[in-house]
């Protein structure tokens, strides 16, 4: 899909460009492969810290079962691993290993390395617009953070 040029933003295509980028963005070729659910639970611990089963339900948007399930698997897997909450020793924490974090880490740098391949091929303009629409995307994703 290509955009109409104009100054104003079109919501409509806004959300049919995002969708499409964010389609094959996440999609983009690792060595490591895991579902979307796997990885965006590793990239939430990585960059938010420790949290409970029950916080993790609703950043990740699942249920509580399937949080618990994929939280056994990612610690049988060595990725996570569940510590006692130290502001409630009956609550558990679920933390990502090195290993997990090297995942998210690893999936980033390949994501960075094949956009800077990308952009080489975009017109200095488009890099400019691009370059230009950051930090009002950036608002716009936390905007979308402080609503949830």
């Amino acid at each position: 899909m290509t955009p109409r040029r104009r100054q104003e933003l079109d919501a409509d295509d806004l959300a049919t460009v995002l969708e499409e980028f964010i389609r094959s963005f996440i999609r983009l070729p690792s060595a490591e492969r895991h579902t979307f659910t796997t990885l965006s639970v590793l990239h939430t611990l990585t960059h938010r810290g420790p949290m409970r089963l029950t916080a993790l339900t609703t950043t990740e948007q699942i249920t509580q079962p399937a949080v618990t399930q994929l939280v056994d698997r990612l610690e049988r897997d060595g990725l996570v691993e569940r510590r006692p909450d130290p502001d409630d020793r009956r609550a558990v924490l679920v933390q990502v290993t090195p290993a997990g974090a090297r995942i998210v880490h690893t999936r980033r740098r390949d994501r960075v390395d094949r956009l800077a391949r990308l952009a080489e091929t975009l017109t200095p303009e488009e890099r400019h617009a691009i370059g230009a629409a950051l930090p009002a995307l950036a608002r716009m994703a936390a905007l979308m953070d402080d609503e949830r």
